[in-house]
Order: C-alpha cells, then sequence, then structure tokens
C-alpha cells in the first residue's frame, strides 16, 4: 500500500475576496497582497520534495500555482475539476448583495442543502462529486508521492469534509484563508487530514471571507 500526500494551497488574495464579492467562475486575477501570499506560499514549500504540481485553471489560483511551480523547478498541470463552485446568479454579487436580491435561493444556499442547484450554477453533491473525482485520479496517477493541488475556498471546503467524514449539510466550522496551506493524505481509498490552514509562512494572516 501507497500513501499518496497532497499539499493543498487555496489560491492568494483577489480584490474581491477583499470585497466580500463572490467569484465563482468569474476570471478574477490575484491583487497585490495575493501575489506576495502566493511569493510566500512558494518560498515555504521550496524545501519540500514534491512529484507534481496541479491547479484549478481559473486566473487566481493559477498565478498562486505558477509561483509555486518556479520555486520547485515545476510545471503546472491545470486540471477544471478543481475550479471553485459555479455559484450561477450569485457571481459577481457580494454575499449581502446575493441575500437581499435572491433571500430564497441565497437560504437554500446560506443553509447548506447538499441538492440545491444555484440557478446558473451547481449544487453541493456536484461540487463534491467532481472534486473527488479529481483527488482520486490524482492520487492514482501518483502512488506513494506527494503532490500540490492549488485551488479555491468552495473547493477546500470540499476536501476538508470528504477527508474527516463531514456531511456537506453541517456548517462549517474551520477556515480557509488565502494562501492557507493544509496536507491531506490517502492510503488504500482512506483519507486523513493531517494538517489544515497552516499560515505561519504569512507576514499577516491571510483572509477568510467565505460565510
Amino acid at each position: 500500500m501507497h500513501t499518496t500526500r497532497f499539499c493543498v494551497v487555496r489560491h492568494g488574495e483577489t480584490t474581491w475576496n477583499a470585497e466580500k464579492r463572490i467569484q465563482g467562475h468569474i476570471d478574477v486575477g490575484l491583487n497585490a497582497v495575493g501575489l506576495a501570499q502566493a511569493d510566500a506560499a512558494a518560498n515555504w514549500l521550496s524545501g519540500q520534495t514534491i512529484a507534481a504540481l496541479y491547479s484549478s485553471d481559473l486566473q487566481r489560483a493559477l498565478q498562486t500555482a505558477q509561483r509555486i511551480a518556479a520555486m520547485l523547478n515545476k510545471v503546472v498541470t491545470s486540471r477544471p475539476e478543481f475550479r471553485e463552485r459555479r455559484y450561477g446568479l450569485f457571481e459577481g454579487r457580494t454575499y449581502e448583495e446575493s441575500r437581499a436580491t435572491y433571500p430564497l435561493e441565497y437560504g437554500a444556499f446560506e443553509r447548506r442543502e447538499p441538492d440545491f442547484i444555484i440557478p446558473g450554477g451547481e449544487s453541493l453533491q456536484q461540487l463534491h462529486h467532481r472534486v473527488c473525482g479529481g483527488l482520486q485520479r490524482i492520487a492514482a496517477d501518483h502512488p506513494g508521492e506527494t503532490v500540490v493541488v492549488v485551488t479555491h475556498g468552495g473547493v477546500l471546503d470540499i476536501i476538508n469534509r470528504l477527508v474527516r467524514g463531514t456531511p456537506l449539510v453541517k456548517p462549517r466550522d474551520f477556515l480557509i484563508p488565502n494562501a492557507g496551506i493544509s496536507w491531506i493524505s490517502v492510503c488504500d481509498g482512506v483519507w486523513r487530514l493531517d494538517a489544515w490552514g497552516q499560515t505561519a509562512h504569512l507576514a499577516t494572516v491571510g483572509l477568510d471571507e467565505l460565510p
């Protein structure tokens, strides 16, 4: 049996993160703070032995991954299954604007109803399916190795619940800071949480603007 280790990294800060504006699949790039956070994460990971580096194909994740890749002398492989959740009609709005404009839909979203598909977006169950499939694919390709995956807050929410066995409907009880670094592992189909949301590498603690 071989253990595959994943270093999962949330992308650095964007202006929309700072505004608590929902990005989803809207392709927003990092701001100056986010670029500095990405560099800090890259520096922290420079001493690690990494077999491969994967990233969501959205700009804010790719920009973060590219800085890590330069430090590790690796090539970034983009994987759309690690994109942020598609938030549909909430995208481009703040959480408060979404609640005020679409109270019924936002209520179902806030209650974390697993099968609720945000109009124009996707459900938690759909997100869970694609994220878990992506992780399993990488684990199969890298038995006994350590890989980095750069992704998004919504995806990391799913990953944390996968490894802890937490239901999708349960309110979140963990932080997901920008440029935070977490470690998970899998052996023979059994997932384990090794460390979560590390921020010691950051000069200031990354934002966690998620509700």
